[in-house]
């Protein structure tokens, strides 16, 4: 009946229009006001209106349409945890916020023609492909943000769905990530264990007891709990606290076995640990761990399962750095490092410039419990993305087909079989002294280089230098 439904609404999915209309989107609340970091949390409230049958016409006040949205957010979230939170949150940080209020009807009417129009006839997200398509269209509004904030590091959405493949997400995984922003780990974890069921109890079980997002910061929850609605619910676990005050008891009941996360690298002391926080030499403002120290509190609570988790490069190298050289030795004493993925140079752009790896430890065994205790690393540095004005990074098509599917695939297939290939990947045993990155391991094809290679590598060197305060600019 469903597959009917969508012929005779004529929904299909158009990745390519979706995401031009999204930039078309983005210039229109350009023109009519609306703040970058407003953009995504208005859209996407937009979104479920109108995916719920908001009615609206010419004839109506912009104050009218509002009281028609937040109607139907109440409705959405009926019955769900902290249902009254939920939605003042959801109505503070959109519809009571001057730029969205101060709206000339016309123009609102405008922006949520275009969306039913230009957008949803273009993604049926009843399908897998639907789903990641209306990801997209989501965390895109995202990037626009990282053009302001530039300490924003928004996992790419690719990036998560590879993350998600490593974990093997399905039906029978507990997710959780501890620092869920706005939401895409957790929204990729739902649709992975969705598509491994095959009945409705299956799915309504998934949407309501085995995806937990933690995010302590207002705007941030308020974005994970709207993606988590625009994909069909699912946002009944959705925590605004920080991590490090979940009780035992909760610990107990969520029973995790995946963790996904990428958590804050340059945490203020007053969102860190406490105990860990007071160990902090007087002059440090923020984490010296760089993020390390969130993974092994989350680690050591869930001990069991898999943990996929993006942290800097200086994570995996630590150096003169003796709070990363702790947690390094920490892990590998309570967990196993199953692998190291040195990710592309500006994975986080236009966001964060920080350059990050994807770590994946086995939770609750120690690493030198294993019978093999090689750890797999892989240079997984080109991801067939490129940057591109006013959007960030987009992927390459080749012959009408995605570069990065060709790429994920063979990312993928040697990691799990374990395979070394010279400029790509390595088997090395490691101790929490050693660097966790291929580099440093890595034989070389030189037979690939070219002078433009070798230029790009000084150049990064140096600029890694820069950042670990090792030169002078």
């Amino acid at each position: 009946m469903e597959y009917y439904r969508d012929l005779f609404q004529n929904k299909k999915n158009e990745k390519e229009l979706v995401m031009k209309n999204t930039y078309e989107l983005n210039e229109l609340l350009h023109k009519y006001g609306i703040r970058e970091d407003l953009r995504s949390q208005f859209i996407g409230t937009c979104l479920l209106a109108l995916k719920s049958g908001l009615m609206y016409d010419e004839r109506m006040e912009t104050s009218q349409i509002i009281s028609g949205i937040e109607d139907k957010l109440s409705i959405l979230l009926k019955d769900t945890f902290n249902k009254a939170e939920k939605v003042i949150i959801l109505n503070k940080k959109v519809l009571d916020i001057q730029d969205i209020k101060s709206l000339e009807s016309k123009n609102l009417i405008n922006i949520l023609n275009f969306v039913k129009e230009k957008i949803l006839p273009f993604i049926n997200d009843r399908s897998k492909a639907g789903q990641d398509i209306l990801n997209l269209f989501f965390t895109t509004f995202n990037k626009y943000v990282g053009k302001k904030d530039k300490n924003q590091a928004f996992t790419p959405d690719h990036i998560v769905h590879f993350m998600s493949q490593i974990c093997e997400i399905n039906r029978n995984s507990r997710v959780l990530d501890p620092c869920c922003g706005s939401g895409a780990f957790l929204v990729r974890a739902m649709v992975d264990a969705i598509n491994d069921c095959e009945n409705d109890q299956c799915i309504a079980n998934i949407k309501k007891e085995q995806i937990y997002g933690i995010e302590y910061e207002e705007k941030a929850f308020g974005l994970a709990t709207t993606n988590m609605l625009i994909h069909g619910d699912g946002n009944s676990n959705i925590y605004q606290k920080n991590c490090f005050d979940v009780s035992d008891d909760e610990w107990k009941k969520w029973d995790i076995n995946v963790v996904l996360m990428n958590p804050p690298y340059n945490a203020q002391k007053k969102h860190s640990y406490p105990i860990y926080a007071k160990t902090w030499d007087s002059n440090k403002k923020q984490d010296p761990s760089k993020g390390f120290h969130f993974v092994e509190f989350i680690a050591s609570k869930v001990n069991k399962g898999i943990m996929a988790v993006l942290l800097p490069t200086a994570c995996a190298i630590g150096g003169k750095n003796k709070d990363i050289l702790k947690y390094k030795k920490k892990m590998l004493e309570n967990h196993t490092l199953k692998a190291v993925f040195s990710l592309p140079q500006e994975i986080f752009y236009p966001g964060a410039s920080a350059s990050a790896c994807c770590m994946v430890f086995e939770l609750g065994k120690p690493h030198k419990s294993r019978k093999i205790k090689e750890t797999f690393f892989g240079y997984y540095k080109d991801d067939g993305f490129t940057k591109k004005k006013n959007i960030g990074r987009v992927e390459k098509i080749i012959d009408g087909k995605s570069a990065w599917d060709s790429i994920e695939k063979e990312w993928l297939d040697l990691y799990f079989r374990n395979e070394e290939v010279p400029g790509l990947s390595i088997i090395k045993e490691v101790d929490y002294n050693d660097e966790w990155l291929a580099e440093a391991y890595m034989e070389t094809d030189y037979s690939k280089l070219t002078e433009n290679d070798f230029i790009k590598t000084i150049r990064d060197f140096i600029s890694f230098k820069i950042k670990n305060g090792e030169l002078d600019e």
